[in-house]
């Protein structure tokens, strides 16, 4: 058997696929703890506070609290570590990454001591919200199925006949046909493969009971949200303090992933000397390849912000913030690469055909993209914040991401009730506690210390990937391909539970000051190289190959600021 097959490399220029899903709407909604260096030192439980620039993309109503205006900027360096395991193998990839994460400026209008409203503030920042980078790769063993097993079961359930996949010069199954590009790619890299003479039936490679197979991935993500907010707020007589404020973002997600196999015992394509092409079983059958995809979403949005801060004693103060949806047009172009290698000893009869390597590509004369939108999630925050002894701080925020409020349209404002109901299905509401402190050492030195829990946003039976039925065990599909069947990668990760662990110190001289601060996060996914599925033939339940991906990711943050 081939163990060393090396799938083709992606073509430079991708094609168009309209391939929006319940995933990739979760992909691109996602938001990290990320702000000045004093936010994230006290894991961003500042819903309270106030009077620090990262408030202006958390709680608007924190700008009120400036009493003079303040300008800075945030250095982030990221070390990232995520590490894939697959019962005994495992794999680590790290990175590092230097960016200018955050910078702002906060002004500030005296209107008086007397006035109802002593100060009217505003501001604008820039942050990154949000980083997608990360790389994972990893050997998933032993397989006890193939996913050219899956599309041979749904190509055999749709009907999809050979001529519909069959490509010649005047046709092109992937524009002129209605079927799934999966089914396509697969058929024409021989995956699938008919199970009799000039069938609408096919088999995958795996022979279930005979065949053994192992499988290996590789998947790297790079990509950010931007948002560039303004804020305008103030105080009403030193006890409320208001904001509101509006945020324009700027996203941009690829992915570039890869999947093999090497199966022994496989179903391998036969010709033979009178032209009929089937599936042929043996137990000296040897299947390879390798499924490379690439995509690449990208677009601008905008969300509403509004806040307040209520100090009713000095020692004391409460907060609220609601961030509406950032709604996103967005565009998305991809293209996926399969290649190949067959061997059968039935190969070496006269007159036989032989199938040895090869690769195929989707579309690739059709260089469009695909214009989209999307809904992110609703957000509400309230905190709690006190002050003990003018010399210590404790905060504390809690958060609700309502997840499941995710919703995809197309270019026209559509909205796809079936990726609706696959986002309810998929995902559920996120609630994120986090605390923060500070201790004030001197009236220039201080140390900090927080802590953030967020849930995990994944249902049970989206996690799980099956739901008991009496006796029966239903899989939860995960449909990785939109809604005119033109993604075709397979694979996805479900986000469990996140934990951040910071820590920080800052100095203060005059109007100037600088803050430096450690955060550590973990997290942990479940990598899945395809959906579970129950076979079209008997229900039988079929569990797909899986890894557990743990990020391990450190951050050095630095801020400089000048108030005046």
């Amino acid at each position: 058997m081939n163990k060393t097959l090396v799938a083709g490399m992606l073509l430079a220029i991708p094609s168009a696929m309209m391939g929006q899903t319940a995933v990739d709407a979760y992909s691109i909604s996602q938001n990290d703890l990320r702000g000045s260096a004093r936010f994230m030192s006290m894991g961003g439980a500042f819903t309270a506070l106030g009077g620090d620039i990262s408030t202006l993309n958390q709680n608007p109503g924190g700008i009120g609290v400036y009493r003079s205006s303040d300008i800075s900027v945030t250095l982030d360096i990221d070390m990232m570590s995520s590490k894939a395991t697959a019962g005994s193998f495992s794999n680590t990839m790290n990175k590092t990454y230097v960016n200018c994460n955050n910078f702002g400026y906060v002004g500030t209008v005296n209107l008086g001591s007397n006035s109802v409203m002593p100060f009217f503030n505003w501001g604008a920042s820039y942050s990154r919200v949000a980083s997608f980078d990360r790389r994972y790769k990893g050997s998933l063993g032993s397989l006890g199925t193939s996913y050219t097993n899956l599309v041979a079961d749904f190509t055999t359930a749709n009907g999809t006949t050979q001529q519909e996949m069959l490509p010649s010069d005047t046709y092109n199954p992937y524009q002129q046909s209605w079927a799934p590009w999966s089914s396509i790619l697969m058929y024409c890299g021989y995956g699938i493969n008919p199970t009799a003479p000039g069938a609408n039936s096919y088999n995958g490679l795996y022979n279930y009971g005979t065949s053994s197979a192992s499988g290996l991935f590789d998947v790297e993500e790079k990509g950010h949200v931007d948002e560039y907010s303004i804020n305008f707020g103030g105080n009403i007589q030193d006890v409320v303090f208001w904001g509101i404020g509006f945020g324009i973002t700027d996203i941009e997600f690829k992915s570039s992933s890869y999947y093999q196999e090497n199966i022994d015992g496989a179903n391998v394509p036969m010709v033979d000397q009178s032209g009929e092409y089937i599936s042929q079983s043996g137990p000296d059958n040897t299947a390879d390849f390798g499924l490379s995809n690439y995509k690449h979403i990208w677009g601008n949005g905008f969300n509403f912000k509004a806040g307040v801060i209520i100090k009713p004693i000095n020692e004391f103060r409460l907060g609220i913030a609601v961030h509406t949806p950032t709604y996103y047009s967005l565009s998305y172009e991809g293209i996926a690469n399969m290649g190949f290698s067959y061997n059968s000893p039935l190969y070496n009869q006269d007159d036989v055909k032989e199938f040895g390597n090869g690769s195929t590509v989707t579309d690739e004369g059709y260089y469009d993209s695909f214009d989209w939108k999307c809904r992110t999630p609703w957000r509400l925050m309230v905190g709690a914040a006190g002050v003990i002894g003018g010399r210590a701080i404790i905060s504390a925020d809690y958060e609700y991401r309502g997840t499941q409020s995710m919703r995809v349209q197309d270019q026209y404002g559509n909205e796809w009730p079936d990726v609706t109901e696959d986002i309810k299905t998929y995902y559920k509401a996120t609630n994120i506690m986090r605390l923060g402190a500070e201790y004030r050492l001197t009236p220039g030195l201080s140390i900090r210390a927080g802590y953030v829990y967020e849930s995990s946003p994944v249902t049970t039976a989206a996690m799980d990937g099956y739901v008991a039925n009496g006796s029966n065990v239903d899989a939860t599909y995960i449909y990785t391909s939109g809604p005119d069947d033109t993604e075709t990668q397979p694979s996805f990760t479900l986000d469990k539970s996140a934990q951040y662990i910071t820590c920080g110190i800052g100095y203060r001289y005059k109007n100037f000051y600088a803050d430096a601060a450690y955060v550590h996060r973990h997290r942990e996914s479940k990598y899945q190289a395809f959906t579970n599925y129950n076979t079209n033939s008997n229900g039988e339940f079929i569990t797909a190959p899986s890894a557990t991906i743990s990020d391990n990711n450190n951050s050095i943050v630095l801020t400089v600021g000048l108030r005046f």
